[in-house]
């Protein structure tokens, strides 16, 4: 299941992103653009690799890219209190 389809990651304590809810409907957004996350999600899901993503949203920063990847895998790899 990807952090997409999950929908179950706490953003909050990601550095590299930013939610406003005046703002492309309240989601969360890669901090600085108006680029949402769950675009990079499903780019990746569709094929597209990292370095096309970030060609397409030149907005994005590598350095955001990695750190929400970072986080998603930090986030599925945790597992949740039951």
């Amino acid at each position: 299941m990807s952090p997409r389809e999950q929908g179950m990651l706490d953003w909050t304590t990601c550095a590299v992103v930013e939610r406003h809810t005046g703002r492309v409907s309240g989601a969360w957004v890669f901090r600085g653009t108006r680029v949402p996350v769950s675009v990079l999600f499903a780019n990746l899901e569709g094929g597209a690799t990292v370095e096309e993503f970030l060609e397409w949203f030149p907005g994005v920063s590598r350095e955001q890219v990695n750190g929400v990847l970072e986080h998603a895998a930090h986030s599925l790899a945790t597992p949740e209190a039951a």
